[in-house]
């Protein structure tokens, strides 16, 4: 029989150290949280710890002594610590121990947040931070201070943000290719085209008040009433504004008949409902309007009716006519020595003299800025535009850059318009009847008696101020 076997020696579990009361369990600092989400503990009460960790007594059945423990790793921590004070724990699912951006209190001066990062922030969420204040402030203008200079080189015109094409050309061959291909192929408009563009341009400045052109000419014959209609139809086609012509020829005036009849009414019964006007309607039915949009004031038939229309009368229907239209024309008669033509001369701003290409035509005209030269009128004389109207077709044996220069040495410019069949006809007039020549030589003539628009402006804005 075998002797009974040795009892095995019965291993008792390690003592648990014991803990002091109101410290942290200690956790290994390689240890991962299972879940990479854990909420903040909630900060307890601090409890303060025993003054001693040595036992009060040396009596072996005393508790045992508690072994202080090592100083536990920051990032190790999961819980509060009473010694710190109330702070918020990290939370342990940065790994780098980092902590949350904390929001900055705006300053109680200024009402607005303060420029400099948190000391608690790293580096990289301070820049992420002031990235956002930046974007914010751009985005906001009306949160920036009025006396903050303001950048002076930003230029917020069209021409400057907005990336125009090619104008569409208008004529020639430029055009054929840009229909042809659908637009595809945009050549552009040509130099011709761009100088017409440049000439409507003048046409179209703004007028300050009321501009009056006196077209006149001693000479008969010479297209002085074709003038004014050609010169009066270019201002009323390109401009947006009412431009009309008055005839004050004294001699049974023709230039109601260049234009469609509308209305029997003569500067006289625009006279007599003078009273009776308050309105642009009240003065449109005393006129004839053509196509262009010119509209005409007609003179008297009767020779002896209209001989009484004077100085006083012109002015007058003026005094009208000024309230509504932007632009008066007035047709004057042969004779300068007229009664109205006294007020023509003084109220007009602009003088166009028509002359022919003639050597009767040329010192005609030239006798006429002499005459009022020498009765004061030598400021309209240097305002004056020379028109040379061709009445024959064919060219003549008159050196025509002598004449153009005579009459440049005393006068503000100097056109010529070619002779053309439709004005020839002496019957209405239709700007779209006329040769492209002729057309622009009153395109020219316009752009260069519009050229003194603006001095005339300031001129009325000057006695407004005074």
């Amino acid at each position: 029989m075998q002797p009974p076997a040795a009892a095995e020696p019965v291993r008792l579990p390690a003592p648990v150290p014991s803990i002091p009361f109101g410290m942290p369990p200690r956790r290994r600092p390689d240890s991962v949280p299972e879940s990479p989400v854990v909420e903040p503990a909630i900060p307890e009460p601090a409890i303060p710890e025993p003054a001693t960790t040595e036992p009060a007594t040396t009596d072996p059945a005393a508790t045992e002594p508690v072994v202080a423990e090592p100083p536990v790793a920051e990032a190790a921590v999961t819980g509060p610590v009473a010694a710190e004070g109330p702070e918020e724990a990290v939370p342990p699912s940065d790994p780098a121990g980092r902590r949350p951006a904390e929001p900055v209190p705006a300053s109680p001066e200024s009402g607005s947040e303060p420029d400099e990062v948190h000391p608690r922030m790293s580096e990289d969420d301070a820049g992420q931070r002031c990235s956002t204040i930046s974007a914010s402030s751009r985005g906001v203008s009306s949160e920036l201070d009025a006396s903050e200079p303001r950048p002076s080189n930003l230029d917020l015109t069209s021409g400057a943000l907005v990336r125009r094409s090619r104008r569409t050309p208008v004529t020639g061959w430029r055009r054929g290719v840009h229909r042809l291909t659908g637009g595809i192929l945009a050549p552009g408009e040509s130099a011709d085209e761009a100088h017409r563009r440049e000439l409507v341009d003048r046409v179209r400045q703004p007028i300050s008040g009321d501009y009056r052109i006196a077209v006149l000419s001693l000479k008969g014959g010479v297209g002085k009433t074709t003038t004014t209609v050609g010169l009066g139809a270019t201002f009323a086609s390109l401009r947006g504004d009412c431009v009309i012509a008055v005839d004050a020829n004294p001699d049974f005036g023709t230039l109601a008949q260049r234009v469609p009849q509308q209305t029997e009414s003569t500067v006289r019964d625009l006279l007599a409902a003078a009273p009776r006007i308050s309105r642009y309607s009240d003065v449109r039915a005393h006129t004839s309007q053509a196509p262009s949009r010119l509209e005409v004031l007609a003179s008297e038939r009767d020779p002896a009716v209209s001989e009484a229309f004077s100085e006083d009368d012109y002015r007058r229907v003026v005094d009208i006519l000024r309230v509504y239209y932007n632009v008066v024309l007035t047709d004057c008669g042969t004779g300068i020595m007229h009664s109205a033509m006294r007020g023509v001369l003084a109220l007009a701003h602009a003088l166009v003299l028509v002359a022919s290409p003639a050597i009767d035509g040329a010192r005609s005209a030239a006798a006429t800025l002499d005459w009022l030269q020498h009765h004061g009128f030598g400021a309209l004389v240097e305002r004056t535009v020379v028109v040379i109207s061709a009445a024959r077709p064919g060219a003549t044996n008159i050196d025509m850059e002598a004449v153009t220069g005579h009459f440049l040495a005393r006068c503000r410019a100097v056109q010529v318009v070619p002779f053309d069949e439709h004005l020839a006809e002496g019957a209405e007039i239709d700007l779209g009847l006329l040769r492209p020549a002729t057309r622009r030589a009153f395109l020219e003539l316009a752009a260069m008696v519009a050229d003194d628009f603006a001095t005339v402006s300031g001129r009325h804005a000057a006695g407004r101020r005074a």
